[in-house]
């Protein structure tokens, strides 16, 4: 799956997504200065969340209330959208600043905005994943898509899944729990594997919306290609979505460790040449345990194995001498060759 210039896959370090989503609370500047504390904190990709409102949601959401917030989610998304002119703007800027921009669309039209302002990929949250018609009009644009799978089952997710191969667009699934913030006790790490054997033909990741970054370190050692978080630039900002969103200097820790772990994912179980040096003193050797004449016929009580391992004889060759005979006097300790053996 490729994103702009942005390679993705198993053996590609993990695609880190900093979501601003709602959190800049509908100013345009604070979200710039997100922008910026992104970037500078080596972060490769901003999400963004387009809403309008009149398209995406009818009268009724005026009196639904989140859990996670104190208004209708009408409201909410009203107070903390910006204006489309605004968010063209921001993309430009983050863009300009090297950053990949992607956004989620909530409706037709917030789909079709950013299809006209060229976004390289969409971004489908949860609660559309099972949203046929709106993932159908996404995938029919040709682009790639990453979707994220809370709230649904594997069976649940076949008829999406199923629109995005038709389609023949690169897609991505992200394993996501979709309670703000989530508890340990409800996220699903082993979604990451369910969903590869699931779904062979997607890239799978992890949308996280857990306290600290420890559950999302977790996924990249389980494979997950894209880690998706929310971002805000500081913690005592309000709005619905701060309590699981990361500050810059775990953005920063999210990044350098996520790298670091892929880096060991990709290593085969072997020894390495860096270790020669450390194998040579740490293992053993086969050494005499007494000492012997020659004629001697070795016993498992004439022998030991000891550091360091410079002797000719390793210790697991230990029963491999048991029963030969010397060829001469040997003295405690002395490491054994094969030479000193008939």
């Amino acid at each position: 799956m490729k994103i702009g210039n942005r390679s993705i896959g198993p053996n590609e370090p993990p695609l880190i997504i900093a979501e601003i989503g709602i959190n800049h609370g509908g100013s345009l500047d604070v979200a710039k200065s997100m922008v910026d504390l992104i970037v500078h904190s080596g972060c490769e990709c901003i999400k963004h969340q387009t809403h309008i409102i009149e398209d995406e949601m009818t009268e009724e959401a005026k009196a639904i209330f989140p859990p996670n917030a104190n208004k209708s989610i009408w409201d909410v998304m009203k107070e903390c959208s910006l204006k489309l002119d605004e968010e063209q703007e921001l993309k430009e800027y983050a863009e300009n600043l090297g950053l990949i921009w992607i956004s989620t669309p909530f409706s037709r039209m917030a789909a079709d905005f950013l299809d006209e302002i060229d976004v390289p990929a969409f971004k489908i949250g949860s609660g559309e994943a099972d949203n046929l018609p709106l993932i159908n009009h996404i995938a029919q644009k040709g682009k790639p898509i990453i979707m994220s799978t809370g709230m649904q089952s594997i069976k649940s997710l076949k008829n999406s899944v199923n629109i995005l191969e038709k389609s023949g667009v690169e897609y991505a699934l992200l394993e996501c729990t979709n309670l703000y913030p989530s508890p340990p006790e409800i996220v699903s790490l082993q979604g990451i594997q369910e969903l590869k054997e699931a779904f062979p033909k997607a890239l799978v990741g992890f949308s996280d919306h857990s306290i600290g970054p420890h559950i999302a370190l977790a996924s990249v050692a389980l494979g997950a290609c894209i880690i998706e978080r929310h971002f805000t630039d500081t913690r005592y900002r309000s709005g619905p979505d701060i309590t699981c969103s990361m500050d810059p200097a775990e953005l920063r820790l999210l990044v350098d460790r996520s790298i670091e772990i892929h880096k060991a994912l990709m290593n085969p179980k072997q020894r390495t040449e860096p270790e020669e040096g450390v194998y040579k003193f740490a293992r053993a050797s086969v050494v005499a345990d007494r000492d012997m004449a020659a004629g001697h016929i070795i016993t498992e009580k004439d022998i030991w194995v000891r550091r360091p391992g410079s002797g000719e004889i390793p210790g697991y060759k230990y029963n491999d001498i048991i029963g030969k005979k010397l060829r001469l006097d040997v003295k405690k300790n002395h490491q054994f060759k094969w030479s000193n053996f008939h």
